[in-house]
């Protein structure tokens, strides 16, 4: 069993630098889903995953579906701030299945037409009113973290 983090057609590079970074740093491979918004050769993504980003575990696919094809047991947990429960209440830890947190772009989340008879696996992060999201970087470092605290922190000091 492996966590892995999933970006849907991330538009920032430095958040996609951070959140590169932020995945060696914890065992987490890193898939993206295209289209880009920025050239993986970005020189904003490279400063923002400093000199890590050639030793991140990272995949990259046309469309969501592929993973979904490439991972046919995994177990898909989706963040957007129109989930109906929190992640909190998630069960991360699984032991016979990958795990993979998804994260919608930037600018417009993750589809909800992609999300259809999916509701049940999309979760939200506690947060006051006074703002429509917080920062993508910052998202995927709460709940991946939760994850982890839920599997014990496996193979981190």
């Amino acid at each position: 069993m492996s966590l892995h983090v999933v970006l849907y057609q991330p538009e920032i590079p430095p958040n996609t630098g951070n959140i590169a970074r932020t995945c060696l740093a914890t065992n987490t491979s890193l898939h993206l889903i295209h289209p880009l918004g920025f050239s993986i050769d970005d020189k904003q993504l490279k400063r923002a995953g400093l000199d890590y980003w050639e030793n991140v575990d990272v995949h990259e696919y046309d469309h969501i579906d592929a993973l979904y094809e490439k991972y046919p047991k995994g177990l898909f947990y989706y963040l957007e701030n129109y989930g109906t429960k929190y992640y909190t209440e998630a069960d991360f830890n699984h032991q016979e299945a990958d795990v993979f947190l998804i994260f919608g772009k930037e600018t417009k989340g993750f589809p909800r037409e992609l999300l259809s008879g999916k509701e049940d696996q999309c979760f939200k992060i506690h947060m006051s009113g006074h703002v429509r999201s917080l920062n993508l970087a910052n998202t995927v470092a709460i709940t991946l973290y939760e994850a982890l605290r839920q599997q014990n922190f496996p193979n981190l000091d």
